[in-house]
């Protein structure tokens, strides 16, 4: 059975391979090699295989070739469109830098034109207590003048009455023009007296009339100054209100813990003292009192803002190049930003210089303890510019941007802590954008 089945192969194998030979001729010699049909049909296979494999290969090839240009095409475009969106960020931060500066700008006019209207609303206040002693003494003086003029009147009367009641009287008991010259001179005194004890009291009452109407266009322009004063601590102090809500700081607690490390008294802060006679406090008094309060509360949230990072660790432009958050399952926990090598480095607040120095992954580090249990890092620099223990002012130069410790780029790596935990910068930065 096997015997014929190879021989009916060997015959198909024939018919489409037949036996071949293949002469090799020398000078002195000829040879053949024979190529049976086994062998052709092996040589057929392997070429076959070959050059499927060259055709797939090559397949391969150019694919990769032509998805490896669809993804570089793809790259480009999104690295442009990437670049473009930076771009529009570092002008969208720009010109909110800028909006910041003339929001400062307004600010501190707002706050000098508050000094001056406070200095104003003093001397007001001042000149309304002399008006109205002057009134007091107006109407004293009035009320004296009205009691001589009563008694001149009294006594004029009695001497009219003895003059009516018994003339023969007078004339006997002189016996000339003596007493009654007297008695006419007397008269004429009186009335002149009358007369002028009249007159100083209708200018008496004209002048409290005038100073009445002084004093009430005194009261009317308190009121327009108190409320300016008071639309100008709305406007000043709501946004801060809201600036340190967004950036999870309780204002209470806040201006309670600087208003303990600021516990002077005194200056043009100082309130409206109360009557020495046990009067109640005026309106105005209470109204003026309340708007000292909230320029005492703005002054607070002031030096409070100094010493929370609300300001921008750099002045120059930048791209933000990571954020806070998990990146491959780790926190990364800062922002980073972008500039080119030695860009300058702030302080972003008030502080003391706790390490100012090479730090593993970080780099050159430098850390500021701030008030209320807040830590800034400032890390990769090139060079430092602080030493530990020195105390840092808001806006203060103290490094460089540089490359050090484990990094990829040229930028700088910012942190807020507080209480030892970190938290995302750009809450301070963000809240801060719609004040500064």
């Amino acid at each position: 059975m096997r015997t014929r089945f190879a021989i009916k192969t060997h015959a198909l194998m024939e018919r489409y391979f037949p036996e071949r030979r293949l002469f090799l001729r020398s000078d002195t010699d000829t040879r053949f090699i024979r190529l049976k049909s086994e062998t052709q049909l092996l040589a057929c296979v392997g070429g076959a295989l070959v050059l499927s494999w060259t055709i797939v290969a090559t397949a391969i090839l150019l694919m990769d070739s032509i998805g490896a240009g669809n993804f570089r095409e793809q790259a480009k475009r999104d690295q442009m469109t990437y670049q473009m969106r930076l771009n529009d960020l570092s002008r969208e931060r720009d010109a909110r830098a800028a909006e910041a500066q003339s929001a400062q700008e307004r600010f501190n006019t707002a706050l000098e034109q508050v000094s001056i209207m406070q200095s104003q609303l003093l001397d007001s206040e001042t000149r309304r207590r002399e008006i109205e002693t002057g009134i007091e003494v107006i109407q004293a003086t009035l009320r004296d003048t009205m009691k001589r003029r009563e008694e001149v009147s009294a006594k004029l009367a009695s001497l009219q009455a003895q003059i009516d009641g018994d003339p023969d009287a007078i004339a006997s008991g002189g016996g000339d023009d003596a007493t009654l010259e007297f008695l006419n001179a007397a008269l004429a005194r009186t009335a002149a007296e009358r007369d002028q004890v009249v007159a100083d009291a209708q200018d008496a009452l004209l002048r409290a009339d005038e100073m009445a109407s002084e004093l009430r266009l005194m009261e009317e322009k308190n009121d327009t100054i108190f409320r300016q004063l008071e639309e100008a601590m709305t406007v000043s102090v709501k946004p801060l209100d809201k600036m340190f809500e967004a950036a999870g700081m309780d204002p209470d607690r806040i201006l309670s813990q600087v208003r303990r490390g600021y516990s002077g008294q005194g200056g043009p802060l100082t309130p409206l003292s109360l009557s020495t006679r046990g009067e109640e406090p005026s309106g105005d008094t209470l109204r003026a009192n309340r708007i000292l309060g909230e320029m005492d509360r703005l002054n607070l949230y002031r030096i409070a803002a100094q010493k929370a990072p609300f300001a921008s660790p750099l002045k120059d432009a930048f791209r933000f190049t990571s954020g806070f958050g998990y990146r491959w399952g780790r926190l990364h926990a800062g922002t980073d930003f972008a500039a080119p090598h030695g860009t300058p480095i702030y302080s972003t607040a008030d502080g003391v210089v706790v390490h100012a120095g090479w730090q593993s992954g970080y780099g050159r580090l430098v850390k500021i303890q701030h008030e209320f249990g807040i830590e800034t890092r400032y890390a990769h620099q090139s060079k430092i510019h602080v030493k530990v223990g020195q105390r840092v002012s808001r806006g203060q130069h103290i490094g460089d941007m540089g490359n050090t410790g484990r990094s990829t780029g040229t930028h700088l790596h910012y942190e807020v802590r507080v209480g030892g935990e970190a938290v995302n910068p750009m809450i301070y930065i963000k809240a801060a954008n719609d004040v500064f």
